[in-house]
């Protein structure tokens, strides 16, 4: 019953350990975008610290999944999975341990840390590449939807654990850090957890792949082209991620750990909720207009909340965007794969994921500068009228495509 829910008609069972991976590695993400900012403050550091952390971790992410693009074709998607979930499990272990900033930073850049509401990490290439061979037409829209639901709904999960700490402290009387400690320390079991998932992948030897993964070629023009818009739409991005829209609700409405992770819940319960409408919205009206027609009302809320004076009104209008703001993301992962030939989907799903990660690397630095200069709406504005330009730019280039 389950696997019939996850994989729609014409996808291979084969890549059912990926779906289910997806959603543990969503769900430790989910919280720990939210306890990040909370941890760091805990350990003494400041709001501009946060954003350097914040931006190590997108910019480790960016170079990692660089060398995939570059050279994974010559390994294997199974060892390289593997190798990225033990990745997960000592990044974990490592923030639960250190305290210093110089430390921290240096996990954060080599790790899997992901302080924003996407997937951003070195897993994302491989694992749509091999999405993308298990189906065809709009059976891969329908599965990428499928993958990017299960991240959306269990993030909102995560975020709603992003309390726990607190009910720990409440319930032993442990220390709020030792608690927070534990948290990460999931976070690496987690990845623990993966690993001996994506053991259950076909290794090489057993299975016969359909079309051998080569670097770009044919396909590199219009990779180009969607990398430099998506580094755009990412760069506005890493101006409201999860842990610097955290950091906002917290200075500005002085929000509890609770609140804050159950705004988060029901945000990504609505994210889940619009991928899943995806497709059948894409089918009607196109991929591209998809992408576009529902993330311009989706800036406008973020824009117009950045100025609300009320806590309930701004979470009703953040509830609206998140209602509509990753609704691209399925479809976005479909449009490339299609448009690209079959052997250089992993190397056009690296080589668009690299300057997304890259642009949205920069922005949590200026973003947590702006809030420790006392700036709140600033980088709020910026993201909302930077994704409406990307938008814009992205239908006049591609509206003819993926209809």
């Amino acid at each position: 019953m389950i696997e019939r829910w996850l994989l729609p008609a014409g996808a291979d069972r084969v890549v059912l350990p990926l779906l289910v991976g997806k959603a543990l590695r969503a769900f430790a993400d989910g919280y720990v975008a939210v306890l990040l900012p909370a941890y760091l403050l805990a350990l003494g550091f400041g709001t501009l610290d946060v954003g350097l952390l914040s931006t190590a971790t997108l910019l480790g992410s960016a170079f990692a999944t660089l060398a995939v693009g570059a050279w994974g074709h010559r390994f294997h998607h199974r060892r390289l999975l593997l190798g990225a979930a033990l990745l997960m499990l000592g990044t974990g272990l490592s923030f639960a341990s250190l305290s210093s900033f110089w430390p921290l930073l240096l996990v954060a850049f080599v790790g899997t840390l992901n302080p924003s509401s996407g997937d951003v990490s070195v897993f994302l290439p491989l694992e749509h590449a091999r999405l993308a061979e298990s189906s065809h037409g709009a059976a891969r829209t329908d599965l990428f939807a499928r993958y990017s639901l299960l991240g959306a709904l269990f993030a909102a999960l995560g975020a709603l654990a992003s309390g726990v700490p607190q009910l720990l402290v409440a319930a032993t009387g442990v220390g709020q850090l030792t608690a927070f400690r534990v948290m990460f320390a999931f976070y690496g079991l987690v990845g623990g957890v993966v690993w001996l998932l994506y053991r259950r992948l076909p290794a090489p030897e057993r299975e016969l792949e359909v079309s051998a993964p080569q670097p770009l070629g044919e396909s590199k023009g219009i990779v180009v082209r969607l990398a430099l818009l998506f580094s755009l739409d990412s760069f506005a991005g890493g101006l409201a991620i999860n842990a610097l829209m955290a950091l906002w609700l917290f200075q500005r409405f002085d929000l509890s750990l609770l609140a804050a992770g159950s705004f988060f819940f029901w945000a990504g319960l609505l994210s889940a909720v619009s991928q899943l409408v995806a497709p059948k919205v894409a089918e009607r009206i196109g991929l591209v207009n998809t992408m576009v027609f529902t993330h311009i009302p989706a800036s406008v809320c973020l824009i117009v909340a950045a100025f609300v004076p009320h806590l309930e009104l701004t979470f009703a209008l953040l509830f609206v965007r998140a209602l509509l703001s990753q609704m691209d993301v399925p479809v976005r992962s479909a449009f490339v794969m299609e448009v690209v030939t079959p052997a250089e989907r992993a190397a056009a799903a690296s080589f668009t994921a690299v300057p997304r990660s890259l642009a949205s690397a920069i922005s949590p630095t200026i973003g947590g500068a702006l809030f420790a200069a006392g700036w709140l709406a600033a980088p709020l504005v910026a993201c909302g009228v930077l994704k409406i330009g990307y938008d814009l730019m992205l239908w006049k280039a591609f509206r003819h495509h993926g209809k």
